[in-house]
């Protein structure tokens, strides 16, 4: 029984990777975010970003990938989780509500130069999506990292880009987020290593 549930699991992922595969809108999406992002950071701006639960752990391997690096030694890149710092989400939790512990910080934090990306994988999480409505507050650019339609985020269209991963689960739709994320990584680095504004060391 559990080599079973274990083998279906991993036929599941297979499955899902494939679908990832075959994407081109995703891909054409993925491409054009990745210019966005380039830009951003050849602008003198940064990457903020957040999520709930496993998202929030996602959020966080995503810019420590960036802060520090995904393999090799090169300039580090501004990036910034913004679901480890426990006083400001407590007190923006008590104070105000649990939907306002990103969205303080990216009013507070952020600026036009930014990129916000919102990691949720129904596209309806409350304290995600006020934190897209405050980067258009602020004139900042945002992606929507989620999951099936998109939910609420995708429908409204909330952010200036939506990566839409397969899966009929979250945990499905968090392994392939793991795969767009790791990429971004790669991408960028290469991007601005290539036009010499980072440099490997």
């Amino acid at each position: 029984m559990i080599q079973k549930i274990l083998k279906d699991a991993i036929t599941e992922a297979q499955q899902n990777v494939t679908q990832i595969g075959n994407d081109t809108k995703l891909h054409e999406t993925f491409e054009q975010m990745i210019k966005m992002i380039v830009q951003c950071y050849k602008n003198g701006g940064g990457l903020f970003v957040a999520g709930n639960g496993g998202s929030a752990a996602d959020a966080q391997h995503f810019v420590a990938e960036l802060v520090v690096k995904l393999s090799k030694d090169r300039d580090p890149l501004k990036a910034i989780a913004l679901t480890v710092d426990t006083s400001i989400i407590t007190a923006a939790g008590n104070d105000y509500s649990y939907d306002h512990i990103f969205s303080r910080q990216v009013e507070a934090l952020m600026t036009p130069k930014d990129i916000f990306i919102g990691i949720t994988t129904s596209g309806n999480s409350p304290n995600i999506l006020k934190c897209f409505e405050m980067c258009k507050k602020i004139g900042a650019k945002s992606i929507l990292f989620s999951g099936k339609d998109g939910g609420i985020a995708a429908k409204e269209k909330m952010a200036d880009i939506n990566i839409i991963a397969p899966g009929g689960n979250t945990a499905r739709i968090q392994e392939a987020h793991a795969i767009v994320y790791h990429t971004i990584c790669w991408c960028i680095e290469k991007n601005l290593v290539d036009d010499g504004f980072i440099k490997y060391r």
